[in-house]
């Protein structure tokens, strides 16, 4: 009996009956059509559909397995990355193993392109691609639940009721994580924390660490020991412009105001959405060292983990621009994936740029959305590894 069956990956034999749902489901290729042509009214959207469906049932005549469906997704992402971004870069990866499988544990701040990224850099540098957590609240439909499990992506459960519900979600939760990685020798990435850091503020819940650390009775290990197992690699993700800072930014407004925001029906699929398709400016993964400590709490495993991805984030023009509009001046400090001290006379175009962004929003946004980009730089500053 498969007892992960509800939550894992799909299996190779699963990819072809998977797909052939998905190429009959209406609302699927609806939802894919207003994605390709967002101008498109929803009469023209279905009347494209069908050309849509025909179009995907070409282009994965040849998807079997999961291998050959995550090349195809590594086709689109690189596509996307050309035309979103002004480049890709990466840190960090001459500190992995080849073959060896890492619980890669990074900051967030956008739904599919944090995991994305990070597939994608490991993948083009020759390492194998990882098993991504996804929240089940982003999964409101079933096809979404389909396209998520065939790029490796498993199940976190968060919507069990009741304490024990929840005891059991999260024990299933972390014993595939530990199945993942100790027995069946696959890379995991899970966020540092539960939804994203709009604020630009990233740190690591010791949640996160605590549900990890639910199978540890099994394994008879220390804290020390079990982290070593499991290979914790922390990973920094740092974007240019951020798709998503007006939304974000709106979010935080009304809760400032309001005290509460009320997220709309599909606005987390709209997010993915955004976020896949939106401007990213420059963008860089830096990929931290295993943690290999001796730790007495599982606080310390956090700072540990805040540590590395704040010092490892590569900052931009647009954060330190930020910090100057919120307080008149900024530290010095590197810029950009070379790490050169940053002189804001050299950027001064990309400062314009940003400043451009700001200056389109509403008036009430604007403090919110500097707060964001300048914490990047705060938290360094924090910790003292500026």
């Amino acid at each position: 009996m498969d007892r992960f069956a509800k939550i894992r990956p799909y299996n190779d034999s699963e990819v072809q009956p998977v797909l052939d749902r998905l190429l009959l489901n209406e609302e699927f290729l609806l939802a894919l059509t207003r994605l390709r042509f967002p101008r498109f009214g929803l009469r023209f959207s279905k009347l494209l559909t069908p050309l849509v469906g025909r179009v995907l049932r070409r282009r994965l005549a040849e998807v079997h397995d999961v291998a050959s469906m995550q090349q195809v997704l590594k086709t689109y992402m690189a596509q996307a990355l050309k035309s979103t971004s002004s480049g890709l870069t990466v840190s960090g990866l001459e500190r992995l193993q080849a073959g060896h499988a890492y619980l890669f544990m990074s900051n967030h701040r956008d739904i599919a392109m944090d995991p994305a990224v990070v597939d994608y850099t490991l993948a083009i540098h020759g390492h194998e691609t990882v098993r991504i957590a996804i929240g089940d609240n982003l999964l409101t439909k079933d096809y979404a639940s389909d396209l998520m499990r065939l790029n490796k992506s498993f199940i976190v459960q968060r919507s069990p009721k009741g304490p024990r519900q929840m005891l059991a979600s999260l024990r299933l939760l972390s014993e595939y994580v530990r199945k993942s990685l100790i027995e069946d020798h696959s890379s995991v990435w899970i966020a540092q924390r539960e939804g994203r850091a709009k604020d630009g503020f990233d740190q690591t819940e010791p949640a996160v660490i605590k549900m990890l650390l639910i199978s540890q009775k099994k394994s008879g290990q220390t804290l020390s020991e079990y982290i070593r197992a499991m290979c914790i690699v922390p990973v920094a993700i740092s974007y240019e412009f951020d798709p998503l800072d007006e939304a974000k930014a709106n979010e935080m407004e009304v809760i400032a105001r309001t005290g509460v925001y009320e997220k709309g029906e599909q606005e987390d699929v709209q997010s993915i959405a955004r976020g896949i398709a939106g401007q990213k400016g420059a963008i860089h993964v830096a990929y931290g060292t295993p943690l290999g400590g001796d730790y007495q709490t599982l606080d310390e495993v956090a700072a540990e983990i805040d540590r590395q991805i704040i010092a490892n984030y590569v900052l931009h023009p647009s954060n330190y621009c930020a910090y100057r509009e919120l307080f008149g001046s900024c530290p010095q400090g590197p810029v950009g994936p070379q790490q050169k001290p940053y002189v804001a006379a050299q950027h001064s175009a990309a400062e314009e740029q940003f400043r451009q962004r700001l200056s389109a929003m509403p008036a009430a946004l604007r403090p919110h959305v500097l707060r964001m980009y300048a914490n990047c730089l705060e938290r360094k500053l924090e910790l003292g590894v500026l």
